[in-house]
């Protein structure tokens, strides 16, 4: 799908100069001489590099959709996870820094969404929130209940996260797996 180049917004995955790139900031600039256009903020998709790019109204590009379909998770061999399509039960292996820095989050079983273009896999979304155990983290003080105090804490995946100091070891925490974040009590 054409789209003019002022209509590049945030979030957007379009193709340029062969490549897949998602807007990641666009901002509309009016010189005092001269047409009006879009400076956009480009990520590759495929190779995480950044591109400034200026769009006028008068330039096409092209939109592209990704389909999006879950995929359950079922274990990792050599670098590669392993990940079974919940609707015809088709195994695909995709390299495990896909996930990048939240790969700890992934667990056993977990139902995850994957984006493609055409047949090849873009991105990972894991669920904005996991639940961990916590296996290592300093023992309640009784009385230690200042506003906004947080310890630190190791998860079961080996993840550190900061905690309420109510919050004691070999309890159950659930984890923003966007920001690495304690949330709430599981």
């Amino acid at each position: 799908m054409k789209i003019n180049g002022n209509e590049i917004r945030p979030g957007n995955i379009i193709e340029h100069n062969a490549g897949l790139w998602i807007a990641v900031k666009t901002s509309h600039v009016k010189p005092g001489k001269g047409g009006a256009f879009a400076q956009v903020e480009l990520k590759n998709l495929r190779n995480g590099s950044k591109l400034n790019e200026r769009f006028r109204s008068a330039d096409k590009v092209e939109k592209v959709r990704l389909e999006q379909k879950d995929q359950q998770f079922l274990y990792e061999n050599d670098g590669m996870l392993v990940f079974m399509d919940t609707e015809n039960y088709e195994q695909i292996e995709l390299p495990s820094d896909l996930l990048g820095d939240r790969r700890p989050f992934l667990q056993d079983g977990m139902t995850i969404q994957i984006e493609y273009y055409e047949e090849e896999a873009l991105s990972c979304q894991l669920p904005e929130k996991v639940t961990c155990k916590i296996v290592e983290t300093e023992p309640v003080v009784k009385g230690q209940t200042a506003a906004n105090s947080f310890k630190p804490a190791v998860l079961d995946n080996g993840v550190r996260v900061m905690v309420p100091p109510f919050v004691a070891q070999d309890e159950d925490i659930v984890v923003n797996t966007e920001t690495f974040e304690y949330s709430e009590r599981a």
